[in-house]
């Protein structure tokens, strides 16, 4: 094999490499108050389930992509999220929510959300991702 071939196949490992990487979602979930001390920089992640008996607000004749409810992280921190997306189909069924967005004013803004849902068969997860 010629050296050419070499290191032409080489640099393409390397840059499929370096893809795979860099699309890969390596990201830390936090809780709301490690969140709330990172408000100014990027996406964030946090992990907890609906507060059922806390009220949710979606008014999709006023403004349809804004959903807003309360949510308790792992810590046990109850906090309002406003969701930038229409308010999912079987929400109040979700057993845990992964929201991904950011601190504003003390209230956590998520451009995306995936439900875990419970199934009888399997575990389901949905997909929620703002348009904005």
């Amino acid at each position: 094999m010629k050296k050419i071939h070499i290191v032409a196949g080489l640099l393409m490992a390397g840059a499929v490499l370096l893809f795979v990487i860099t699309s890969t979602d390596f990201g830390t979930y936090y809780t709301f108050a490690e969140a709330e001390l990172l408000e100014d920089e990027r996406n964030i992640k946090i992990i907890g389930q609906l507060s059922k008996d806390k009220e949710m607000v979606y008014n999709p004749e006023i403004d349809p992509n804004r959903f807003t409810f309360y949510m308790t992280d792992e810590e046990g921190d109850e906090r309002m999220v406003v969701l930038l997306s229409e308010k999912p189909q079987d929400f109040e069924m979700s057993e845990q929510l992964v929201l991904t967005g950011r601190f504003r004013d003390g209230i956590f803004v998520a451009r995306e959300m995936l439900m875990k849902c419970p199934s009888k068969y399997q575990d389901d997860e949905i997909f929620v991702r703002s348009e904005i």
